[in-house]
């Protein structure tokens, strides 16, 4: 009888992270249930999560301000199936369209999938506006501060990038 020893074929966890942003209702919350939306759904298995930051908005201004955080994961998805996954978790939670940086219930962002480069029309892997965001940079170098994406240290840019971003609490 063969023995039950590990499945050669289960796909190896990748490190992913996320970034996440609210300014409808109870923010802080709609970070949490996100996220416990991605992992009950399969998608993820949550290893770390930032502080609350909370940054005034940009693009579009008169709205309330935003609470940011970031999260770090493993998934065994495809970048696009975690995508996919993603978007349903917004969409379940009642985001909607509207104004382009406008008032959101949740967005969630992939940051990283591991080491791997992705670019299609629908995503781009690191995120390809990462190193511009302060909101983005400081809760993510808090959970990962050893972390280099594309050559940078995402601690080095956080330092460098603050304005505009303060630790609200720790989630």
């Amino acid at each position: 009888m063969p023995s039950a020893g590990p499945d050669r074929h289960a796909p190896t966890p990748v490190e992913i992270g996320l970034g996440l942003g609210s300014n409808i209702g109870d923010k802080p919350a709609n970070i949490a249930r996100a996220l416990a939306h991605l992992a009950a759904r399969g998608a993820v298995t949550v290893t770390a999560v930032s502080s609350i930051y909370r940054t005034a908005p940009w693009g579009y201004l008169d709205q309330e301000d935003f609470a940011n955080a970031c999260a770090l994961a493993t998934t065994t998805l495809e970048p696009a199936a975690l995508l996919a996954e993603v978007k349903a978790v917004e969409a379940e939670m009642g985001r909607t369209g509207g104004v382009r940086w406008g008032p959101r219930l949740i967005d969630i962002d992939i940051l990283f999938f591991g080491a791997e480069v992705f670019d299609s029309p629908e995503l781009v892997l690191p995120h390809k506006e990462l190193f511009n965001r302060a909101f983005v940079l400081a809760p993510l170098a808090e959970i990962a501060p050893h972390l280099w994406l594309g050559g940078r240290s995402v601690a080095a840019a956080a330092a460098e990038a603050r304005e505009g971003v303060e630790k609200w609490f720790k989630s």
